[in-house]
């Protein structure tokens, strides 16, 4: 299925010069904001957030705003008619028509997808469910590219749940496209890296390891990115309790780590990082969040001014009668979308990436 406009589904769907195009861009707009003021003025930005956001909606808010466009949206769907039972396509339908761009986080691993198929705008995914996070990738490539110097030959550790971590999937996907990088997974079982990352990393020929200890493992790497345990993506509030706690990068732990290592963190945090390593010269996360502006300004007009970029928004077919795997698929909560799915056998969800056996 052919799209109509220019969306940003999943970094991986633009290519590695698409990427770097717009860290470069960002990286202009930091040195020179005020040479991008009017980019945007006339331009209506729509920001449809399903669940809670701090950093990701303010920094897009703030990113038109700089740009000079205008912003319409909801912060929380109970003040919409989405708590009056209305479906997914028909809010995002109608409120595309209202504006020239659209940004949307979502609980439901897909919904950006979903939502795109019918849009009448450009749609940025700002994180659905525990799947991807395209835009926080970007800002994690911008904070790597002005304080590593590169986007090659690091070593990076991603420490916590990864799991449910849509931030280190999508980072994972995309510098699996970036010669000698290599990833530390540094979790518990229960919380690891799910397969088709690690399959996408094996098929790019990009090593990984799997590691336990967040001690046995600092002193090897350039980057460290630490994630919370996410209490929302859990089901059981035991299982929860039991994990939370399983790794915290305190001072301690940083004595251990290069001079140059830089630590990352999408935020926000609750308990793995303590107050008192703020301070330490190689925690990026407050500057992390800062560059987020400035990505999403490069990000917005990318979007607008680059209306040919366009990629297919499904690949495979439909195959009815087939549900996907995951429960937390936009396919369950809105059953009127179509079962698209690539493959034949083994079946991937056009939505979530989930594996399906026909």
């Amino acid at each position: 299925m052919d799209p109509r406009y220019t969306n940003v589904i999943d970094l991986n769907d633009m290519g590695t010069a698409w990427w770097l195009g717009v860290v470069e861009l960002a990286s202009k707009i930091y040195d020179d904001p005020a040479k991008y003021a009017k980019a945007c003025e006339g331009k209506i930005m729509a920001t449809l957030f399903y669940e809670p956001s701090t950093r990701t909606q303010m920094s897009f808010q703030t990113a038109m705003l700089r740009l000079g466009g205008t912003i319409i949206g909801f912060d929380n769907p109970a003040t919409s008619s989405v708590a009056k039972g209305e479906n997914l396509k028909d809010t995002t339908k109608i409120v595309s028509g209202y504006a020239d761009i659209m940004v949307m986080r979502h609980p439901s691993d897909g919904a950006a997808k979903a939502a795109a198929l019918t849009a009448d705008c450009p749609i940025i995914n700002a994180g659905d469910g525990g799947h991807l996070h395209p835009s926080q990738t970007l800002t994690d490539m911008l904070t790597l590219y002005r304080e590593k110097g590169r986007l090659t030959d690091l070593t990076i550790g991603l420490c916590g749940d990864l799991k449910n971590g849509r931030t280190v999937h999508s980072m994972c996907k995309a510098l699996a496209g970036f010669e000698g990088v290599k990833f530390v997974f540094i979790s518990t079982p229960q919380l690891g890296m799910p397969q088709y990352i690690k399959d996408i990393l094996k098929a790019n020929s990009r090593p990984f390891t799997e590691e336990a200890s967040l001690d046995a493992a600092i002193p090897q790497l350039d980057v460290l990115y630490m994630t919370r345990v996410q209490k929302e993506r859990f089901s059981s509030e035991e299982e929860y309790e039991r994990l939370k706690g399983a790794y915290c990068l305190d001072r301690a732990k940083m004595a251990k780590g290069r001079r140059d290592l830089i630590v990352m963190h999408p935020l926000p945090r609750v308990d793995e990082i303590p107050m008192d390593v703020d301070d330490d010269p190689r925690a990026m996360w407050f500057k992390q969040a800062s560059y987020g502006v400035y990505v999403r300004m490069a990000l917005i007009l990318t979007v607008l001014n680059d209306p040919h970029h366009k990629t297919p928004l499904i690949t495979g077919k439909i195959h009815n009668g087939v549900e996907c795997a995951n429960p937390n698929c936009i396919t369950h909560k809105e059953r009127y979308l179509p079962r698209y799915f690539r493959g034949t056998d083994l079946l991937e969800c056009e939505y979530c990436d989930e594996r399906t056996l026909n």
